[in-house]
């Protein structure tokens, strides 16, 4: 798999008809391996490794109803309390960052009122958070590290 833009993890793999599967220490399963898959297992690391954020917090490919739509995010990261805290958006290191990819995440973000946005193709990251008052995102250098006093 490509080499991404964050620090260097280990991961366990199985072939499986000849196809690959790493493990996915937040479903607990092994999951195929696409590009898109790469990008989330290396963020779900950073988030743990970097940030700091507990397993226990964070949530991978759930569904989401938007409307009469259904959707998939691909990571949360909880408050202690249960509100979410950041919603993370991975795309396949070649699918470039757009407005559109924004404008995905922000759409979600009605639904889940998070404080913090991430986007990522692995290769560039972008953070931002949120002010509801102004309806607006400001994007930051870097998320926050895990703080229980600060949720």
């Amino acid at each position: 798999m490509q080499k991404l833009n964050f620090p260097e993890y280990s991961f366990r793999f199985k072939n499986s008809e000849n196809k690959t599967a790493a493990f996915d220490e937040i479903r607990k399963k092994f999951i195929l391996l696409t590009p898109e898959e790469w990008v989330r297992l290396h963020t779900v690391q950073y988030l743990i490794q970097q940030k700091g954020y507990p397993k226990t917090l964070i949530n991978v490919e759930k569904q989401l109803k938007l409307g009469k739509m259904i959707k998939r995010y691909d990571i949360v990261v909880y408050k202690p309390n249960g509100e979410i805290y950041i919603i993370v958006e991975c795309k396949a290191p070649k699918i470039k960052i757009t407005q559109d990819t924004f404008d995905q995440i922000a759409r979600y973000n009605m639904q889940l009122k998070a404080d913090f946005l991430m986007v990522t193709n692995g290769l560039d990251h972008y953070y931002c958070n949120m002010d509801y008052n102004k309806g607006q995102y400001n994007f930051l250098g870097e998320i926050p590290i895990y703080n229980m006093n600060d949720l």
